[in-house]
């Protein structure tokens, strides 16, 4: 009965990265106030949101349901939540460029061996880890995921893992960069592996086609390809270095290519957002600038050209209350990637190191 009302309810489509980073800030008071508005107008489509995102979760892998539920730590860590979401906007409000850092964390933490937090450990000497590889030299963030750990430990001890705070940190950065609020699933437990050898992650440059690959081995799907990326990049940034394939390419936009240009003349290999329109809103304006010809790296264009995904494009660039649910909805599949539950893993009390001390 349970499943045959989730099938009632949950339409058939709800199941229709990375490279993010510094920037700096402009227009601070207007997009502040430009954001409250949007979240004002969004109100209303969120909260029916977040019921879809409660029927969704029932289509999730089975060994998710298993162990994550909403409100995991209502009786052991009542607060918890509320301590990392007071964590996230207190870095907010002194930097709005940790969403694009922590969307990219969760990404390059759930895209190798699953939402565990294993890209949080530090190298030894003799033993790397993850952060040791070149895909995540330039990943950030880590400071914010261990304040809120200490307070954590400090309210309930050996109890909160690491990989949901991640998770929690990064939803709760995306509503205050004027994206879509929804509920997560918590009870993730932290993985005792970390290894270079494990993360195999997209370059700016990957196929669509590929890109397509790589999300199915994740159990994600097209539609959530297009719909993370393109959402982690409506606030992303990208060195110069990275787009000159882009920069070369005579179908750009003139005037985006000329600016781009110009900009990329200066030394030490600067950034340029790779949203060019709201830099520091969670929002559809991205797809809007790949569909005509704007797209700042090569994947996010790509996805504007190929038949397989220009559709998907095309939907999001004409319908921002559509491309907010299917944010929510993708963000809250891709943290149940291969995640631990039960009594596996480990609860790590240092985010940073395991447990045994290894």
């Amino acid at each position: 009965m349970k499943h045959s009302l989730c099938q009632l309810l949950v339409p058939k489509f709800i199941y229709k990265y990375a490279c993010y980073g510094r920037s700096e800030y402009h227009h601070q008071n207007l997009e502040v106030t430009f954001i409250v508005e949007r979240q004002r107008r969004a109100h209303h489509f969120e909260m029916r949101s977040i019921t879809a995102l409660f029927f969704l979760f029932c289509f999730l892998a089975p060994s998710a349901l298993a162990q994550l539920r909403f409100g995991f730590y209502g009786r052991s860590c009542p607060r918890a939540e509320s301590i990392v979401a007071n964590v996230v906007a207190n870095r907010f409000r002194r930097d709005r460029t940790i969403t694009a850092a922590l969307l990219r964390m969760q990404f390059h933490d759930c895209f190798v061996r699953g939402c565990d937090a294993s890209l949080l450990i530090d190298p030894r000497p003799g033993r790397p880890s993850e952060k040791s590889t070149g895909p995540n030299a330039s990943v950030r963030g880590y400071e914010i995921i261990d304040e809120a750990k200490r307070l954590l430990e400090a309210a309930c001890p050996r109890t909160v893992s690491c990989s949901d705070i991640v998770t929690l940190a990064t939803r709760d950065s995306v509503a205050l960069a004027g994206g879509p609020r929804f509920s997560v699933p918590t009870g993730r437990r932290d993985g005792l592996r970390s290894s270079p050898n494990d993360v195999n992650l997209p370059g700016p440059t990957i196929p669509v086609a590929a890109s397509i690959q790589l999300f199915a081995a994740q159990g994600m799907n097209a539609n959530d390809m297009v719909t993370l990326i393109g959402g982690g990049h409506s606030v992303g940034v990208v060195h110069c270095s990275l787009i000159q394939d882009r920069l070369a390419d005579p179908a750009m936009d003139r005037s985006l290519n000329a600016r781009l240009r110009n900009t990329c003349r200066a030394p030490n290999d600067p950034s340029v957002f790779l949203d060019q329109r709201t830099p520091f809103i969670v929002d559809n304006a991205i797809y809007g600038e790949i569909r005509r010809q704007r797209g700042v790296m090569r994947i996010d264009q790509n996805m504007g050209l190929d038949r397989s995904t220009r559709g998907i494009v095309s939907s999001f660039a004409q319908n921002n209350a559509l491309f907010r649910k299917r944010f929510a909805e993708a963000m809250v599949k891709m943290g149940t990637i291969k995640v631990l539950t039960g009594r596996s893993g480990e609860i790590r009390r240092n985010c940073r190191v395991f447990n045994n001390g290894r």
